[in-house]
């Protein structure tokens, strides 16, 4: 395989609004509504660089698509992870794991999101 296995995610979540609201305070950035057309969806696609290191993705809403309860976690790349892991709990979500060391791939932390998924925090410091 010639580039890292993932180039895209997707969070579902039950309320997108408040989803986009916790995830724009928490990583302290903008998203930015997508345009699906006629599509029965709503997706907010977080900050990116075509052609960059990394993954880009998006909140997305759809009817009959309960978030929450699934088996990925998404990581999001920190300078500190212990700086966005501080925004969590006021932004209206709820720390499951604090900042702890994974050796010499760096730190992680690990959060739920205000619909009940759980993500991660990863820096190198």
């Amino acid at each position: 395989m010639a580039n890292n296995p993932v180039n895209w995610f997707e969070i579902y979540v039950d309320d997108i609004q408040r989803a986009k609201g916790f995830y724009e305070a928490v990583l302290d950035t903008t998203l930015e509504k997508l345009d699906v057309g006629d599509m029965q969806l709503e997706m907010w696609m977080f900050p990116n660089e075509q052609g960059a290191a990394g993954s880009g993705g998006a909140l997305i809403h759809m009817d009959g698509f309960k978030a929450g309860g699934n088996s990925t976690l998404v990581y999001f790349s920190c300078e500190d992870s212990a700086t966005e892991e501080s925004r969590v709990e006021s932004a209206g979500g709820k720390i499951f794991k604090t900042k702890f060391s994974i050796g010499p791939y760096g730190f992680i932390a690990l959060a739920f999101d205000t619909e009940g998924n759980m993500f991660g925090l990863h820096s190198m410091k």
